[in-house]
C-alpha cells in the first residue's frame, strides 16, 4: 500500500514518551516507531477492551485485565462452530462483554488473528518430538 507523507509537529513532552516507548520496542526508526504506535491506538479505539502486549519480540492484541490473547480465545469460538453459547460456556471467568470485545476484534482483524491460529497449528505433538526431541523423555515419563 502506498505511504502518504505527512508534517507533523510533536510537544517536547509527547516526544519524550515517543522515543521512550520506540526505545523500549527496540522500533528500527522514529517513523516505524510512532507508525506502530499510532496503529495499535488506532485498534484500540475500533476495539475497546482490547489491550496489546509484548510476546516474544512481537506486540499481539490480548483481553484486558484477562491474561488471555486474542488469538487464544478465538481458536474456541471457531472451535465451537461460532455457537455463543456453547462458546460462552467454555469461558465462565470471562463476561459476556469481555468475550463479544474478543470476537469484535477478531471480526475487525481477521487475518492477524488467522495468521497467528495458523502459526500455532504448527506445533502438532508430531512436529514438537521431531524438532525437539530431548522433551520427549519427559513426556514418556509423565504418562
Amino acid at each position: 500500500m502506498p505511504a502518504i507523507a505527512h508534517s507533523l509537529r510533536v510537544p517536547e513532552t509527547l516526544e519524550r514518551e515517543i522515543q521512550r516507548e520506540i526505545a523500549r520496542r527496540g522500533a528500527r526508526d522514529w517513523s516505524s516507531g510512532v507508525l506502530s504506535l499510532l496503529d495499535e491506538a488506532v485498534r484500540v479505539s475500533r476495539a475497546p477492551g482490547i489491550v496489546f502486549v509484548d510476546s516474544n519480540r512481537e506486540r499481539r492484541a490480548a483481553l484486558a485485565f484477562s491474561g488471555l490473547e486474542i488469538w487464544e480465545i478465538i481458536r474456541f469460538w471457531k472451535g465451537s462452530g461460532e455457537k455463543w453459547e456453547e462458546f460462552r460456556e467454555q469461558f465462565e471467568e470471562l463476561s459476556e462483554q469481555q468475550l463479544r470485545a474478543a470476537v469484535n476484534y477478531y471480526r475487525l482483524y481477521p487475518e492477524e488473528i488467522d495468521a497467528r491460529l495458523a502459526k500455532e497449528d504448527y506445533w502438532t505433538e508430531e512436529r514438537i518430538a521431531a524438532e525437539f526431541p530431548f522433551t520427549q523423555s519427559r513426556v514418556k515419563e509423565a504418562q
